[in-house]
């Protein structure tokens, strides 16, 4: 990692994990494998941004460890890019095993229980999915029937967070990253 840090990746640390390698990593891999509009990629940073605001709108009451959990649900991903799901149920288990160990680690650097709470992860995947569809039909082609089906329609509405769907330049979404996770982190102390 940029930070002088050694992942073992089938035996993460803990105590290898910085917020900085997560932020930079994310920021620069693409959702949609970068086929979506715009001059500058959609990356992962600015999904999961994406999706801890979906969680905030979905769920306003929703604990800070859960928005946390949000910011960081796909975390793994700077280490091991992001791949579309139908590759992923392709390739299965191992892959699986691989990013749930990084989750874990990376929850439990920050403070996290290592799994979420059951009610957490729907409001999560809920949120996911919901990025999911807005992104399809926003930024990556798709048509609003073929979101629905893939996606289900999504139970919420944009309203005040549509500037998350903005292709940024990297370092930006970096910025932004690092930001929202400073005041949730701030907020769990």
């Amino acid at each position: 990692m940029l930070s002088g840090r050694r992942l073992d990746l089938i035996d993460p640390s803990p105590l290898d994990i910085e917020i900085a390698d997560i932020a930079h990593g994310l920021a620069r891999v693409a959702r949609w494998n970068g086929q979506t509009r715009g001059a500058e990629i959609f990356s992962v940073a600015q999904h999961s941004l994406l999706v801890e605001a979906l969680v905030g709108a979905l769920a306003p009451q929703a604990a800070n460890g859960a928005r946390l959990a949000a910011l960081l649900h796909d975390g793994p991903e700077y280490v091991i890019g992001d791949m579309i799901s139908p590759f992923k149920a392709v390739i299965g288990d191992d892959y699986k095993t691989i990013e749930k160990r990084l989750l874990t680690a990376i929850h439990i650097r920050f403070g996290l229980p290592p799994q979420s709470p059951a009610d957490a992860i729907g409001l999560v995947k809920s949120a996911d999915r919901a990025a999911a569809y807005f992104e399809a039909t926003r930024l990556a082609g798709f048509s609003t029937a073929e979101a629905q089906k893939l996606f289900g329609p999504p139970k919420i509405a944009l309203a005040g967070i549509e500037d998350h769907l903005e292709p940024m330049r990297p370092a930006k979404a970096q910025e932004c990253f690092l930001r929202r996770f400073a005041e949730l982190d701030g907020q769990a102390s």
